[in-house]
């Protein structure tokens, strides 16, 4: 990356680093362990999440890293739509669900796999279920 290209990243990994704090508040309402912490921000350390959450801002945030907090972001956008009750906004995650895509397992289940795709596929869902709503 030459330093044309590690300038126009910056603001990325800037605004990363504000909202890394907010995602781990999310995550922690969300009642995640560390592995499901782990596996939903795609971190292979304790460590690295360890050191993410203490010091956020030094943080290497990458667009990987960027991309799943954006749909953390969304997810819990989408929560605070569909339900009134904070309860129900923070414990659905981890509900087992009976819609067909979901099939008895839970939201974090399926973000568990470690994917990307898999908080896009969750994200979908409730996109569908609020009607595009904002």
């Amino acid at each position: 990356m030459n330093a044309s290209q590690a300038k126009q990243n910056q603001p990325q990994a800037d605004a990363g680093n504000v909202v890394l704090p907010v995602v781990f508040n999310i995550l922690d309402k969300w009642s995640c362990t560390q592995a499901q912490q782990m596996a939903v921000l795609g971190l292979t350390s304790r460590s690295t999440l360890n050191k993410y959450r203490s010091h956020p801002e030094s943080a290497k945030v990458s667009k990987d890293l960027l991309e799943r907090m954006s749909y953390i972001l969304n997810i819990h956008k989408c929560l605070r739509i569909l339900f009134t009750s904070d309860e129900s906004v923070y414990s659905w995650v981890q509900k087992p669900n009976s819609h067909p895509f979901f099939a008895g397992r839970s939201a974090m289940d399926v973000m568990m796999q470690g994917k990307v795709v898999d908080l896009y596929q969750v994200v979908s869902r409730l996109n569908a279920w609020r009607g595009g709503q904002s």
